[in-house]
């Protein structure tokens, strides 16, 4: 019963239906995406090692933090990593290209949501001015112009509702993604500052990241390459 009433309403509101439609799928396939992502990355955090992380780092105890940046989905520990590897060149550029590299992937198809809560409506009005263009064909025709003229209008304004209510479908996730992009830009930030405090401490006590880093260098480079 429901289903029939959804599928008359929607035909009612004429062929702009259709590209509303799509706007609507559209919408629901970006945010589904979107809360898998974040959902994803939220699964990846250990604080607990970050922590730990962190202290290793400060007290110059290099290698703890090395072996727990290896290996791990953590992002920041990646980020550490990331770091820690380049640290005879820029520790700080190297941790400052993967947090952009990751703010990006936090960012990827927000455009399409964007694009959506200002296209969805338009369509929407563009269904209802369509209408209304052929309501008013009526006119002239017949004693009963009137309220075909009306009842056309009520039918063409189902487009423009239907656009309003993707908008605002699209509007409030937006908002909230956003607010989490900005919350994980910024904690990256202070992360990176942390770890670049840390290590200067860790210098001042006589403990050399680049020294480190160097060492880790020339083992690598040292082990005998296997052939296929």
């Amino acid at each position: 019963m429901l289903a029939n009433i959804v599928v008359e309403t929607f035909l009612k509101g004429g062929w702009v239906m259709w590209p509303i439609l799509g706007t609507f799928f559209l919408a629901l396939c970006v945010l589904l995406d979107r809360v898998v992502w974040w959902l994803k990355l939220r699964s990846t955090l250990r604080l607990e090692k970050q922590e730990d992380a962190r202290k290793a780092i400060g007290s110059g105890d290099f290698q703890t933090a090395w072996d727990l940046g290896k290996n791990t989905r953590d992002p920041f520990l990646t980020n550490l990593h990331e770091g820690m590897t380049h640290a005879n060149t820029s520790m700080l550029a190297a941790m400052q290209l993967h947090a952009t590299h990751l703010i990006e992937k936090s960012e990827a198809r927000m455009w399409v949501i964007s694009t959506l809560i200002t296209l969805a409506p338009l369509l929407g009005l563009f269904g209802t001015v369509v209408g209304i263009m052929g309501s008013f064909s009526f006119v002239g025709d017949e004693q009963l112009a009137a309220s075909k003229v009306s009842g056309g209008i009520a039918e063409a304004l189902i487009a423009t509702a239907c656009g309003i209510a993707i908008a605002i479908l699209c509007l409030l996730p937006y908002n909230f993604f956003r607010k989490r992009v900005s919350v994980l830009r910024g904690s990256l930030e202070r992360w990176i500052n942390h770890t670049e405090l840390l290590v200067k401490s860790a210098k001042e006590h006589g403990h050399d990241l680049e020294a480190f880093a160097s060492k880790k260098q020339d083992r690598s480079a040292s082990r005998p390459k296997t052939q296929d």
